[in-house]
């Protein structure tokens, strides 16, 4: 894997959070107009529109505070530059073979789930506290990191890591 710039992949993570919190802000006011709005109040003891939209706007104030808390720890995080006798940990990017198929990971406390387009490549944020992630911390380039599902194992080679 060619050296990538850490510090320019978490700023274009934090860019591509930022757009989604502007997204999920905007949606969240108009949830919330919808619920205090006059026509959202009940016109009968079945009528639970107004209780929906407000159910909906909580949640999405959640969400709000749940990339709020992600974007924070990004610009906390301690970027390393591991070589490959180093064992996984937080920050590493990751090669992996899954499948037959390469796969880039970036490794992170909190906040996976994402994938970002990063200097041609498809880069996973993979928290550490997932399964993925609990698998690999501590390992080595060649080590195996096993996922099991209730369905299956899955099986990671470790290629590189930077």
């Amino acid at each position: 894997m060619k050296k990538i710039d850490k510090a320019a992949l978490v700023q274009q993570i934090q860019k591509e959070l930022q757009e989604t919190f502007e997204k999920l802000k905007a949606a969240a006011l108009a949830t919330y107009e919808d619920a205090t709005h006059e026509e959202s109040k009940p016109e009968n003891e079945y009528d639970t529109r107004g209780l929906e939209a407000s159910y909906l706007a909580g949640a999405q104030g959640k969400r709000l505070a749940e990339v709020e808390e992600v974007f924070a720890m990004y610009k906390f995080l301690q970027l390393k530059n591991l070589t490959p006798d180093d064992a996984i940990q937080l920050s590493a990017l990751i090669e992996v073979s899954h499948n037959n198929k390469t796969l880039h990971i970036f490794l992170v406390p909190k906040g996976g789930g994402m994938t970002v387009q990063f200097d041609g490549l498809n880069i996973q944020i993979v928290a550490s506290g997932s399964p993925l992630g609990e698998s690999l911390l501590g390992l080595h380039v060649d080590d195996i990191a096993i996922v099991e599902n209730p369905n299956r194992t899955l099986e990671y080679e470790i290629l590189s890591v930077q």
